[in-house]
């Protein structure tokens, strides 16, 4: 069995993983690092990772990103495998990821759905033909109003994977408010909707003459992130250094 180290365990993410781990044969969570311990966990839970004296395979990570620094300096000290999902990390917690993945195996995704991973496959293949033709991409994302990023992770990430099918041809726009003209060819649009409790939606759009192409997800609950990171740990638990993603994972 893979033992998982979870950390950010008393956060929403967090608790709805520890409880699809308890009925997982493969991998189960043998120990929690939180700074908020007013949950009564089946494993213990320290404040500090350098508390933490229980033997594990991998960490996996959904807490926020003021505490991914320490994160990686104790995984890297540690030489332990981290499935990090915190998203709205700064291009020098990027870097650091980065570096550290030199040292250690680090899966990094901006969505651990399957579905959004599928998705992101299926638009490298639809913006390589649709764009050459003249349709407009916009992506619309949804989530709920105490998310703090935006536009998403998820959103950023299914442009990227259109970007960088397209040779970086993109320029991506976030506001059309300021200027007035006429939209560019080789704008992507992202925006951003926050609102009551949406797990999450994006829609990406790809907008031609006389067609309209929609490309969506939506995610009825935060289950299918904590699938996604426990078949992660699974699969990263074994693997040699490197910047890993979830399309590693199902392949």
């Amino acid at each position: 069995m893979i033992k998982i180290l979870m950390h950010g365990c008393n956060g929403k993410m967090g608790q709805v993983i520890t409880g699809l781990a308890k009925d997982d044969e493969c991998a189960g969570i043998v120990a929690g690092v939180d700074s908020y311990d007013g949950i009564d966990n089946y494993y213990p839970v320290f404040r500090n990772l350098n508390d933490c004296n229980v033997d594990y395979d991998v960490i996996i990570d959904f807490s926020n990103a003021s505490a991914i620094d320490g994160l990686i300096d104790y995984a890297v000290r540690m030489g332990k495998p981290v499935v990090l999902c915190t998203t709205g990390l700064s291009e020098e917690q990027l870097n650091k990821v980065n570096e550290a993945a030199k040292h250690i195996a680090v899966l990094r995704s901006a969505n651990m759905s399957i579905g959004i991973n599928v998705i992101m496959k299926l638009l490298s293949y639809a913006v390589k033909h649709l764009s050459p033709e003249g349709f407009d991409v916009e992506i619309v994302e949804k989530h709920h109003n105490q998310k703090l990023d935006a536009p998403s992770g998820t959103a950023l990430a299914l442009a990227d994977v259109m970007n960088n099918e397209m040779d970086g041809c993109f320029e991506y726009v976030f506001d059309r408010s300021r200027v007035r003209k006429k939209r560019d060819k080789k704008e992507l649009g992202i925006s951003a909707v926050r609102g009551g409790n949406i797990v999450g939606e994006h829609d990406v759009i790809f907008a031609g003459t006389d067609e309209v192409i929609t490309i969506s997800h939506s995610a009825h609950s935060k289950a299918i992130f904590a699938k996604g990171a426990i078949a992660a740990a699974k699969y990263l638990a074994d693997k040699k250094p490197g910047l890993y993603d979830m399309s590693d994972v199902m392949e």
